[in-house]
Formats: structure tokens, sequence, C-alpha cells
């Protein structure tokens, strides 16, 4: 089943899409309303609502290396930093290129949405907290996130969280493909079965410090082969089952 997020008479409103007809729902994980409208009629929106987005780094091997930063043993535990909901971008949608970095990277990722409220869940039932899963593009300002404190300015700036096309329910996050292509050229092709961390390791993880509340955003982290992106240029996250998300640098 796929949920999606849409602008619909100037009011943000979840449904579930069924060809081309989206089905309102009352919201995220409710119940339908008896309302529907035809996707054409509307806007897509990022398929999140998040109080924070909790980001994964450093999940896939040949990533690790192809930054340099294969010095010693592989990460004992999972690498994470957050996004604010400022960072989120609709599919579809333009994201300029910042005038006050000098190498502008695309990060394409497997992403999830939390359903219901998750705090010390375990491996086993972590998923079972998840509504969906979606296309994510982590924006990245290398240079800064060398030189900064923080990967504040380098990762969550405005709009730097591109999220969509819309969510996936009936999904196995263990092993399928995410590529990412940069006019049309496939910079990035993995697999989730090369993660570090699977999402279940990654749910458990956060949720012993941090509960994830319904709408919360996770990405998982993003195979090797980022690269620098130029104003004009559209970028495609595509992840096997789910779909595709375009982005274009303005």
């Amino acid at each position: 089943m796929r949920i999606v997020r849409i602008q619909h008479e100037g009011v943000a409103r979840w449904g579930q899409l069924d060809d081309q007809t989206v089905h309102l729902l009352t919201g995220l994980g409710g119940g339908a309303t008896g309302e529907t409208v035809a996707l054409d009629e509307s806007a897509l929106l990022a398929p999140a609502e998040p109080s924070k987005i909790v980001c994964v780094g450093r999940n896939y091997l040949d990533h690790i290396r192809e930054l340099g930063n294969d010095t010693g043993d592989l990460p004992k535990e999972p690498g994470i930093f957050l996004k604010g909901p400022n960072t989120l971008a609709e599919p579809g949608g333009t994201v300029d290129r910042p005038e006050w970095t000098e190498n502008f990277h695309f990060e394409g990722e497997l992403a999830l949405v939390i359903g219901t409220r998750a705090r010390h869940v375990t491996p086993d039932d972590a998923l079972s907290h998840v509504a969906g899963y979606t296309c994510g593009l982590d924006l990245t300002a290398r240079d800064r996130q060398k030189t900064d404190l923080q990967w504040f300015r380098a990762k969550a700036a405005d709009r730097f969280c591109p999220l969509g096309p819309w969510l996936e329910t009936d999904f196995d996050p263990a092993d399928v493909r995410v590529m990412t292509r940069v006019n049309g050229d496939t910079k990035q092709d993995g697999r989730t079965a090369q993660m570090i961390f699977d999402v279940p390791t990654i749910l458990a993880y956060v949720t012993r410090f941090v509960t994830l509340e319904p709408g919360d955003v996770v990405l998982t982290g993003t195979p090797e082969g980022v690269g620098a992106l130029q104003s004009g240029d559209t970028v495609e996250v595509e992840v096997e089952g789910i779909g595709v998300l375009r982005t274009l640098i303005g």
C-alpha cells in the first residue's frame, strides 16, 4: 500500500494512493474519510511530519573507504546525526545550491517513517513501529562538514532532505537496491544488504537514547559513489520496490 501526503485546497492531507486516485485519510495511520482526490489535481508533499530526522552516517563500508575514513576497524555502533524538520523538501521540488559551499554533495538513501511511538525497542519488534519506507536524499555541504565544529550547517540547512515520493507499507528493507542518478547517469548503486547496521539494529540502537514519535524520519546511510552537484542538475534517488524521488538543483 502506498501512502501519500498531498497539498489539497491549501491543506496538507494524508491519503492512500490507488492508481491515480488518492483516498483521503484522517492522518498518518488513520482511517478513510470517504473523500477522494485525483493525484494530478494535488501536489505531493514530503511523506512525513517529523519532530526530528535521525540519520546514520558511514553505514556502508565502500562509502567509508571513498571518504578516507577506513582508518581502523568497522564501527562498533551506528554513527548518528540529526536533521531538523526545516530540512524536508517535497518530491519533484527544487533545492537551490547554497552559495556558501564549494562542494555540495548528493547521498541517496533508504528512509523510513515511524508509525507508532518507539522507545527501547528490540530488533525483533523494531519494524512493527514503522509506518512505511521511502526514498531520501541527504544533501551535504562536504567542505563545511570537514571544517565546522558540528554538522549542523553541512547537513541541516533548509531543504537539505528531499523525501518521497510516498510511503510503501508492504516492504522488506533487508536487501533492496538503492541507486542515485544525476542527469540520468548512475552514480550510486548499492543494496541494503551491504549496510553495516541493518534497519532493526538501527532502530533498537536509536531508541535506547531517543524516543521516536509517529512521523519521525530515519535515514539509514548511503552507498558508495557520492559526488558534487551543480545548479541545473537533476538528482534521482530510486529504491527498489518504492519508486523514484526527483530533485532539481537550482
